[in-house]
């Protein structure tokens, strides 16, 4: 597959994922301040999400395409990232902390 088309559906699936993510967050929460605590629907999101871009090569292992996990994965950290402003910050930085954790075990144990 043409690089720029797989570039481009990652493009759309981040965008889409924005919208989602943020048109969800509005419905969800009506205060317009930030709230200290972790959401934990988005803090899920966040972990699968980073999980499947940043450390794909492990799904190629039962058959899924690295191309289908990284769009998905970037789909679900677009929509925790693309939250209502003020939230979803903590989950992001959550889910990127376990899936560099993974890749670093990953890479380094040569899985």
């Amino acid at each position: 597959m043409n690089d720029q088309v797989i570039y481009l559906v990652y493009i759309l699936s981040f965008v889409i994922g924005s919208i989602v993510g943020l048109v969800l967050s509005y419905k969800k929460y009506t205060e317009p301040f930030v709230r200290k605590n972790i959401d934990a629907v988005a803090l899920i999101l966040a972990i699968i999400g980073w999980m499947l871009a940043v450390n794909s090569p492990l799904l190629a292992v039962i058959g899924v395409t690295v191309y289908v996990s990284i769009t998905i994965g970037v789909f679900l950290i677009a929509m925790v990232i693309g939250m209502r402003p003020g939230y979803g910050r903590y989950e992001t930085v959550i889910g990127f902390a376990l899936a560099a954790l993974v890749w670093i075990l990953r890479t380094f144990m040569g899985v």
